[in-house]
Parts: structure tokens; sequence; C-alpha cells
């Protein structure tokens, strides 16, 4: 049976399991996973956020009989879509809606609610319900051959990042069916486009020798899928640049390396657990002399919220160090701060200084 045929097979269990119980006059439920951070554990030894077990109920009732049918509309979308070979973004399913009635939704963060829950509930991806993302998964640029393959024809393409003049691979939104040749020593990972594009203008990847990719701020589950199949399959460490203040280390980065609380039921695949922090860390704050700019209220809160709430950062006593050292300096700094040195610091000075010692990342 396809993976396709499987996902059609355990809609429809659940669709008759629900028709049954009404026709025999009972109330139909369904059991969701709790999505937050505080239902998730952090074990080391598997590397990602893994779901506790506490779920909540949805009962069809008077008050729950709009978001049941909601529910089982979206199924019911989601049968169609893989049963015809087609895809919808969520917007597109949230204007899908508008014909049926009085189990419409009225905002998109309703239905984008509903398809994250009909995901949890069967343990699958949304990509596979045939639900897609609006957003691009990344670039891609350096010594690396995407291979994939032809829709009409069916034939094998050999991508070639290093072939992509000033500009870059990106990421499709399903990356599964593609294969990787590469002789790159390492994986770099960038949070913002424009130091992506530095390093890309300069060839850093040939200096290097290692592959480049771009976050665009949280990396998207595409994103994070490929680095960690391109990781696993051929064997290379993933070194992680971002901006360094709470949200870079907190959001971007353990978001990449372990996952987050609302999609714990798929961090087994859309996470990076072999990836390390290369920076930019409070400390690279102190030695570079960088210029910065004062921690707002939301930065603080981020990082507090971090030292107390986060299993990741409880765990790492490194991260516990650093979180206390941003709070105490009062002050985040940027990756384009290494322009203050010269605009190629980054490139002639940084991230060869950094590189020489990756036993020294951060966890």
């Amino acid at each position: 049976m396809s993976k396709e045929a499987n996902v059609v097979k355990k809609i429809k269990i659940e669709a008759t399991r629900i028709k049954g119980a009404i026709l025999k006059g009972s109330k139909p439920s369904m059991k969701f996973p709790l999505r937050s951070l505080s239902n998730v554990t952090y074990r080391p030894k598997s590397g990602f956020f893994e779901m506790r077990g506490r779920k909540k109920e949805r009962t069809l009732t008077v008050n729950t009989v709009k978001t049941f049918a909601q529910t089982l509309r979206i199924m019911a979308l989601s049968k169609e879509l893989i049963e015809t070979d087609d895809i919808a973004t969520k917007r597109e399913a949230y204007y899908v809606s508008k014909n049926w009635d009085s189990a419409r939704f009225k905002e998109q963060t309703e239905s984008d609610t509903v398809i994250d829950d009909v995901e949890a509930f069967f343990g699958l991806n949304r990509e596979q319900l045939g639900f897609i993302p609006e957003e691009k998964g990344g670039e891609v640029a350096g010594r690396l051959v995407v291979i994939d393959e032809d829709r009409d024809t069916k034939k094998k393409l050999k991508i070639d990042c290093t072939k992509f003049g000033s500009g870059a691979y990106s990421i499709p939104i399903a990356v599964e069916q593609l294969g990787f040749e590469t002789k790159a020593s390492f994986v770099l990972v960038i949070e913002t486009a424009g130091m992506f594009q530095r390093l890309v203008k300069h060839n850093y990847w040939k200096k290097a020798n290692c592959v480049l990719v771009s976050m665009g701020g949280v990396p998207t589950r595409a994103c994070r899928r490929f680095i960690r199949r391109l990781s696993d399959e051929k064997k290379l460490p993933v070194y992680v640049f971002v901006d360094g203040d709470p949200y870079g280390m907190s959001n971007i980065y353990r978001t990449l390396k372990v996952g987050s609380g609302n999609a714990a039921h798929l961090n087994e695949f859309f996470c990076v657990p072999q990836a390390r922090f290369l920076g930019i860390t409070p400390q690279d704050i102190v030695t570079y002399k960088l210029p910065t700019h004062p921690l707002k209220e939301v930065d603080v809160k981020r990082a507090k919220d971090a030292l107390k709430n986060d299993p990741f950062v409880l765990h790492h006593k490194p991260w516990q160090r650093a979180f206390e050292q941003l709070i105490k300096m009062g002050v985040r700094a940027e990756q384009q701060a290494l322009a203050k040195h010269g605009l190629n610091y980054v490139i002639d000075s940084y991230l060869p200084e950094k590189l020489a010692n990756p036993s020294q990342f951060l966890p």
C-alpha cells in the first residue's frame, strides 16, 4: 500500500468509527495531543522534544458541534486532496470552507488550528495530508548537488548548488524525494538573508568547503527537514549562525535543533539534533567588541521564560549561563554588527576563528 493510500485508509477508519457511534445514538469523541511546551520532555538521547502524552478530548455536543463538524470537513478535504493528487495552502483551505455553510471558518486562525489538530491526531505532517505552507523552505548555495526528478518524465534531475550565480537553490515544500551528492565538510545554517547573500557573493563556500543554508528567520519545516536529511545521509556536522538575542537563541536555534512544543508530535522528523550553535553568543559580543542594542522588555521575558520553562535550556548548563549572561549584559547584537570591523570581517576573521574550535560551540 502506498503512503497516500495509507493516509486515506486512516481517515476512512476514523470517519467510520465516528459514524458508527452516531448511528448507535452515543456521543462520538476524538482525542488530540495537547500541543504545548508544558506537554513535552527533552531527552538528550533522542535529541528532540517528545510528547508527554497529555491529550484533549473533543466530544460531539451542542456546544462543540461546529468545531467537530469543521474537523470532519478538514479530514474530508484532506482525503479529496490525496485522492486527486492535489494540494492546498492553509489559506486556500480557509477559503474552501466558505462553502460549508454554518461550518465555515470566520478567521484563518480557526482553520489553521483545526488543520494542526488533525495533523496531530493522525500523527502525520500536514504535507502528507495535502496541506502545504505559504512560505518557501529556505535557500541553499555551495558544494551540494540536489537530486530531484522531472514531474512529467520522472527522470532524475541533478541540481548543482554551485551553479546559481548570484542566486541560490530554493528548498521545495516537500523534500522527502530528494537525494544528495556532496564532498562538503559541514553545513553552515544562517538566520538572515543579508548575511547569507554576503557569504554567497564572496563564494565563502569555496573557502570553507561547505554548504550554506539560509533560514530567513524561524526555519520552515521543509528547511529543517532538508538540513536533517542532508546531515544524516552525508554525515555532515551542522553549525548555526544567528543573531545574538533571545529570539535567535531560543526561537530560531532551539526550534531547529529540538523542535517546538506546538509540533512535538512531529519533532522526530523536523529537527536537527546534531546542530551546534556557532554564534552570535553573548561572549562573542564581549570578545569581538560588537555594537549592541538594549534588550527589549519582550527579549528579557523570552530569556527568563527559557530559563524557567524550556526543557532544552533547563537540561544544558551552558545555555543557562548564556541566557543569564545576556540578561546581565542587557544587550543584544545582530550578525551584521561584525561589519564594524569591516564588511568582510565575518569571512576573513570571525568565521575562520570560530570554526577552528567547533568543540567550543554551545550545544
